[in-house]
């Protein structure tokens, strides 16, 4: 024990710590002292000590963990400032193929903007790391036009499409194309409300007449397959294979 006791003491006094460095030189006292009628007293100062000893510290150890908090408030204002000041809503960037107006962070679009393209097309809308991202509208060079969400550039989510010769998609896209349910509405009248894969009709669907004609049945690639149910505006109703 008293082997331990030395180890110890040789080890705080290293760190230099003076208040457990002489409970330490009181507990060797104490070993010294033992068969001595002092014994009890001895005992009580070692303890008093140590009482002082950890709840000065623990006293230190809250003044630490507030210093702690403080500190890291700061940063945070710190951060939110920089990042405040790294956004700026009038920030024009050019690029080889167009140029940037709008929000922008660290030579990012970031925000809401505008993009034009020297190809001719135009984006307003949301953008994320300089990507178009969430809601926004794409105006095309040849008079078409995308209004939806977006995902890194690219169409995806729910958006309407405006064909230059007046037709129109309502509905689902992925990857840029339509994907999943849908309305597309024809110039002349017509619309057909039914499933999409990869820009085409493929699953059910139902085909409207602007007369008031409705088909009904499954696509592949675009083209109905199998039997389809084609109901007249006059009631009569009509089986034709594909």
């Amino acid at each position: 024990m008293d082997e331990n006791i030395i180890e110890l003491k040789n080890k705080i006094n290293s760190d230099n710590n003076s208040i457990l460095y002489e409970i330490i030189r009181d507990l060797q006292a104490v070993m010294n002292y033992i068969k001595e009628e002092n014994i009890l007293t001895k005992l009580r100062d070692v303890i008093n000590k140590m009482n002082i000893f950890i709840k000065e510290n623990n006293k230190n150890l809250e003044l630490i963990k507030k210093d702690i908090s403080i500190l890291n408030n700061k940063l945070n204002e710190q951060y939110d400032g920089l990042l405040i000041n790294n956004i700026n809503n009038n920030k024009e960037l050019k690029f080889r193929n167009g140029k940037y107006n709008g929000q922008a962070v660290n030579g990012l679009a970031e925000g809401k903007g505008i993009w034009l393209g020297k190809n001719g097309d135009k984006y307003e809308g949301e953008w994320k790391l300089g990507l178009a991202e969430g809601k926004g509208i794409k105006y095309f060079k040849n008079g078409d036009k995308y209004e939806g969400h977006f995902k890194k550039d690219i169409k995806d989510g729910k958006g309407i499409f405006y064909f230059k010769n007046g037709d129109r998609y309502e509905g689902e896209f992925k990857n840029d194309k339509r994907e999943g349910k849908g309305i597309y509405y024809y110039n002349n009248g017509d619309r057909y409300e039914g499933d999409y894969i990869n820009n085409k009709k493929e699953g059910q669907g139902i085909y409207f007449y602007n007369n008031g004609d409705r088909k009904i049945g499954n696509y592949l690639k675009g083209k109905p397959i199998g039997k389809h149910i084609k109901l007249y505006n006059d009631g009569d109703v009509k089986v034709k294979k594909y």
